[in-house]
């Protein structure tokens, strides 16, 4: 598998088989991530892989903080509130396009905050990866780390992995520094579902759109 079918193969899964993977296998992933570029190659990324019962019991204490609606304030928005077009409509369609490949209708909350919940189960995944950078670096870190997951998950691809990279992992923030016993300069950035995917799970079947090159592109002194 070259680059560009990685790339093209690369998406968001969020249901997952429960098939381990060796940790030798996402030691080679990582040992071949770390040539992702940083800033002065200051290299400001910690990756935190958990899996087997150490995982199940932190999915678990989730899902009671969740149930009991014991998220942490957002710590930045996920998006602007009052989001502009394109990329409304971009979200818009992405989300309903999601829900319609598990039957749940706008009206069906509950249904949809079920399905949200599972984002705090990793979808079923056997790895789960958090990272997390000195926020000594500040907002500096933030495309570097980016640049990392990113160069993970498309080795994962290439490995016959899947991926998810979840935000939302910032509501359990704290929970979070708790569980891997962070410093007082560690910040939790985002998580990382990683496995298997179940090919036969309905979600898995959505393929976003994407922008056409001219609605994101200016050329400068091409002929």
């Amino acid at each position: 598998m070259n680059v560009s079918q990685a790339v093209a193969k690369r998406m968001s899964i969020r249901a997952f088989l429960d098939v381990p993977i060796p940790k030798s296998t996402i030691e080679d992933i990582l040992t071949k991530a770390v040539r992702a570029p940083s800033g002065g190659n200051v290299q400001p990324w910690q990756v935190h892989v958990v899996t087997g019962a150490p995982l199940q019991a932190f999915v678990a204490d989730i899902a009671i903080k969740f149930r009991a609606g014991k998220l942490e304030p957002a710590k930045f928005e996920s998006y602007p509130k009052n989001l502009w077009s394109p990329h409304r409509e971009y979200r818009f369609e992405n989300g309903e396009a999601l829900y319609e490949t598990l039957g749940l209708k706008r009206e069906d909350k509950l249904g949809r905050i079920e399905q949200f919940a599972n984002n705090f189960r990793f979808f079923g995944a056997p790895i789960a990866m958090f990272f997390t950078f000195d926020k000594r670096f500040e907002e500096a870190a933030w495309s570097d780390v980016g640049m990392f997951m990113q160069t993970i998950m498309l080795l994962a691809t290439e490995a016959g992995l899947a991926t998810c990279a979840q935000r939302c992992w910032l509501r359990f923030r704290n929970s979070i520094a708790e569980f891997l016993g962070l410093d007082e300069n560690s910040s939790v950035l985002c998580g990382l579902a990683m496995g298997y995917a179940d090919e036969n799970a309905p979600i898995n079947q959505l393929k976003t759109e994407r922008a056409k090159l001219e609605n994101f592109t200016n050329f400068i002194g091409f002929e």
